[in-house]
């Protein structure tokens, strides 16, 4: 088999705007998906339309509740079937990128249908018509982001690498989302000639060819022949889920990142209710608090590539998981105490920027570090069902995270809901954290040290 060769820093970027290009996609429907459909007193005061039945509808469930944590759960269950068939695809391109470049167009498009609605006003058709597009866009999601997520491990082989394409791929990661909540920005110039719903849908359409062309470079500006293991596996699909999760390395982090979702998707969801119910704002200034955050977080990246090597990845992942309860719990009382809401806005904002930085660029490494440990303890290359897994766990905590935020949100008055929401966000941070420390660091290292001593 030829040697592969390491990918360089171009390469590695490359594949970063890749990253940019779903992260715009995903971000307009974690960011904005609720909002839109389960309008605020504020927007509606704007003008904004009811398309889907509102309020509790079974269990204190609403449709907008029960419509996410279906497509999210698809999303889950799909990931391993396309990570079993990437794995195992015989491709002369290899094993990700022929997925890569059939799904970035139809992911694209699916982004923008979401948000279209074929009765103007509030009707169950258009209940339906949002579960359909909905699952179609997941399964998309899953087509692109499974394969992309593959070749992590596969192109950074080694400590430094794999830490700087973590890197690269969490600072294009918040800069996509950063752009996501800039909708209801270029939304504003729009609504004028075009209305509240349709400025809306155009922005999403905007992005959404930004996005697409971010996605297709890596898929057809990297050779994934000449970088990446391109052998298939012969491990069938519920064979090869079985052993990723008996992993107990794995079983860890998957636990720990399951809370870890529910919390930052809780948040994540809230910040325009947050900002415009809580603080008083315009929603157009969620782009600017969390373009601040970015900014700020950004500022501690190369500490943390630089710690990370030094120190390793587990005590500062731990410490992230609890300097964020932190940011969660003042999020909770924000618009209180007579203090301006100004304040409470940037004390959010640079209190979120530090645990964003660590979780942003850490998690990826440690999963690709469980990866190539098992790699070398069983002989199998099954990157990407650790990734379809992953993604499970991030599917199944933003579920989770969908369920209680519009579950919750509704309850009581005066922004009592919103401010719950934000403490139920800490409270799974604050799980997740403890979990996280029972991670094996120093045996998982020690088997990749292991098996890169009998490769030489």
């Amino acid at each position: 088999m030829a040697e592969k060769k390491l990918a360089d820093g171009h390469v590695l970027r490359l594949f970063a705007i890749g990253q940019l290009g779903w992260a715009i996609l995903s971000g307009i429907i974690s960011n904005w998906l609720v909002y839109y459909y389960m309008p605020s007193e504020t927007l509606l005061s704007e003008g904004m339309t009811i398309f889907i039945t509102q309020g509790a509808v079974f269990l204190g469930l609403t449709v907008i509740g029960i419509i996410t944590a279906c497509g999210r759960l698809l999303d889950g269950f799909i990931d391993p079937f396309i990570a079993s068939k990437s794995d195992r695809l015989g491709d002369p391109l290899g094993r990700r990128i022929p997925f890569m470049r059939r799904a970035a167009i139809p992911f694209g498009v699916m982004t923008v249908v979401v948000f279209i609605s074929p009765v103007n006003g509030e009707s169950w058709v258009n209940n339906i018509a949002l579960f359909v597009s909905l699952m179609l866009f997941y399964i998309t999601l899953s087509l692109y982001c499974t394969p992309f997520n593959a070749l992590i491990p596969e192109l950074g082989r080694t400590q430094e690498t794999r830490i700087n394409l973590s890197t690269y791929i969490s600072v294009t990661y918040f800069i996509g989302t950063a752009v996501a909540y800039l909708v209801t920005t270029i939304a504003g110039f729009l609504e004028p000639a075009l209305g509240t719903a349709w400025s809306f849908r155009a922005t999403v359409g905007i992005l959404a060819v930004i996005a697409v062309i971010c996605m297709l470079m890596p898929a057809f500006g990297i050779d994934e022949t000449v970088y990446a293991e391109t052998e298939p596996s012969s491990t069938p699909m519920w064979q090869s889920v079985k052993k990723t999760f008996c992993n107990h390395d794995f079983q860890v982090f998957e636990l720990s990142d399951v809370l870890y979702w529910v919390a930052i998707t809780m948040f994540q969801t809230g910040m325009p209710y947050y900002i415009t119910e809580l603080m008083g704002f315009d929603d157009s200034m969620a782009f600017v608090f969390f373009a601040g955050m970015t900014v700020i977080s950004l500022l501690f990246y190369a500490p943390v590539n630089m710690l990370a090597k030094r120190i390793g990845k587990k005590k500062l992942v731990a410490f992230a998981f609890f300097f964020f309860c932190l940011a969660f719990a003042v999020t909770s009382v924000c618009g209180q105490f007579g203090i301006p809401s100004m304040a409470w806005g940037v004390c959010v904002a640079i209190l979120a920027a530090i645990p964003m930085a660590v979780l942003g660029i850490l998690p990826q490494a440690v999963l690709a570090d469980i990866a190539e440990s098992d790699a070398v303890t069983t002989g199998e290359n099954r990157e990407g069902m650790f990734y379809a897994a992953r993604t499970f766990s991030m599917t199944l905590g933003q579920t989770l995270a969908m369920i209680l935020f519009t579950s919750i949100s509704i309850m009581g008055a005066n922004g009592f809901g919103y401010r719950m929401t934000a403490l139920v966000a800490t409270v799974f941070c604050l799980v997740g954290g403890l979990v996280f420390t029972r991670y094996r660091e120093q045996k998982v290292l020690g088997i990749i040290g292991a098996g890169t001593r009998r490769g030489e």
